[in-house]
């Protein structure tokens, strides 16, 4: 059976990222890209997690 997830996109504060992604991540969330945001100002990341179904 294949696995199936649930994604999120999160913005990015840069002087408290690593906290941010520590948090997302002890939740069970992988990050799988970072990227410029809509306005080309800050980071928005984007995670995934299995759903467990």
């Amino acid at each position: 059976m294949a696995t199936t997830w649930e994604y999120a996109t999160i913005p990015l504060i840069i002087h408290n990222t690593k906290a941010v992604l520590d948090q997302w991540g002890a939740d069970g969330w992988e990050l799988v890209q970072v990227v410029t945001g809509p306005d080309g100002n800050g980071l928005v990341a984007y995670l995934k997690r299995p759903t467990g179904e």
